[in-house]
């Protein structure tokens, strides 16, 4: 009897142990996976650390709202340090040993271009949130920024108006890599078509973390005294942002005289920028942080808050910007595309993604488009004010849609979706 009630005992403990284990592994099966991919160290740190730290903080949004079919997000955060082939194994390491459902990530498209065969050979799903060159489309990957005909070409057009100044000559200021290049390639053959002459257009590159613009700013000023109205239309990346506007100030060179519009400045970029100097030149984006509308206001609060909350460096003073948007959206997006196919299965968000609708920070409701994964976006174009922030000039009156191929790029006739 006595070994009886032992092995009932040693049974029931057994028991008790298994329960006590059970939820730690129902926790871990009731959680979705969700990747973040941008670089916290290296030249990208500067751009990229806030789309993780918005990442995070939509995640946290999304969860204490119940989540996602029924279970909590989990992020997977990797550093690829601003090197485009770590990028590459970071995404592999998501993907076939972390097994998250989606990643969020890149900024620079040497990075995108990086881990775009690895998502098509495990078959994962990329949120890409920052304008880019167009020229692509990949099953995999959902664009959530600009393409060319969303940012790159209204501002063009907006520099080339009576409104904008009436520019005649234009310099191509940029990092030398693909977005850079392939856009000023773009913008060459669009300036031709509206009767630019070759001899209008300077076109000049520097690699990745340039730091000494005296040079250049130089070429820009002579370039700039031709008699003809001149604009630079800049596509640095990084925290080579910070040198080039500091030069520009130290030399003078003001909007009334020689106007800069920027692609890849906004107001993250210009918060280590003594953005006096500045006032007056341009960025063009699909969204700002001055912006008045409900949507927005609750954005910036949420972002404050959350960044007070966990630490983030200088958070009184965090700001937000047209990546972390395209960011936040994505992750919405996506989650409304799970719950709509039931699953995180990849086939099935695919083609729950076409159509759906967000209400963005924008104030504008955006639109995945049902064919070539991009979103329908407004195009906003900003004068710099002294406090960093932009003063909206210019915008279109609804979302664009986005055009991947570009009609001034040979062979892109009749190209449109996948």
């Amino acid at each position: 009897m006595s070994s009886r009630r032992t092995f009932i005992k040693t049974c029931l403990l057994s028991a008790s142990i298994a329960a006590i284990g059970a939820p730690i592994g129902a926790r871990a099966a009731e959680t979705i996976k969700v990747g973040v991919l941008h670089s916290l160290s290296g030249t990208m740190a500067i751009s990229e650390t806030a789309l993780k730290n918005t990442a995070l903080m939509t995640i946290e949004e999304i969860n204490a709202n119940g989540g996602v079919l029924g279970k909590q997000l989990e992020a997977v955060v990797v550093d690829p340090a601003s090197d485009w082939p770590l990028f590459a194994e970071k995404a592999r390491q998501l993907i076939a040993q972390d097994k998250v459902a989606v990643v969020f990530g890149c900024w620079t498209s040497v990075s995108r271009k990086s881990v775009n065969p690895v998502f098509k050979e495990l078959n994962g799903l990329l949120f890409y949130p920052v304008q880019y060159e167009g020229e692509e489309l990949e099953k995999n990957v959902f664009y959530t920024g600009a393409a060319p005909n969303q940012q790159a070409i209204p501002a063009v057009e907006y520099l080339m108006s009576e409104e904008g100044g009436g520019a005649k000559r234009f310099v191509l200021l940029g990092t030398d890599y693909v977005y850079p290049r392939t856009t000023n390639k773009i913008l060459r053959a669009f300036l031709k078509s509206k009767g630019v002459a070759e001899a209008d257009i300077l076109e000049t590159y520097t690699p990745f973390g340039h730091s000494d613009y005296q040079t250049i700013i130089a070429d820009i000023k002579k370039f700039a005294s031709a008699g003809k109205k001149t604009a630079v239309v800049s596509t640095i990346n990084g925290d080579s942002n910070v040198p080039f506007y500091k030069e520009l100030g130290n030399a003078g060179l003001k909007a009334t005289d020689v106007p800069v519009v920027a692609f890849s400045v906004g107001e993250e970029e210009l918060r280590g920028v003594d953005t006096r100097p500045l006032v007056g030149h341009l960025a063009s984006w699909n969204y700002f942080m001055s912006l008045k509308n409900p949507q927005n206001d609750a954005f910036i609060g949420k972002y404050k808050t959350w960044a007070k909350k966990n630490g983030v460096p200088k958070a009184e003073s965090v700001v937000t910007n047209d990546p972390m948007e395209a960011t936040y959206v994505g992750l919405h997006i996506w989650k409304q595309a799970v719950e709509k196919a039931g699953s995180t299965d990849t086939d099935k968000v695919i083609a729950a993604l076409s159509g759906q609708t967000f209400k963005a920070p924008s104030g504008f409701t955006l639109t995945m488009d049902k064919t070539n994964h991009h979103l329908h976006k407004p195009v906003f174009i900003g004068e710099v004010r002294a406090d960093g922030q932009f003063d909206v000039v210019w915008k279109t009156r609804a979302p664009i849609r986005a055009q991947p191929w570009s009609p001034f790029i040979p062979g892109n006739e009749g190209k449109q979706g996948l």
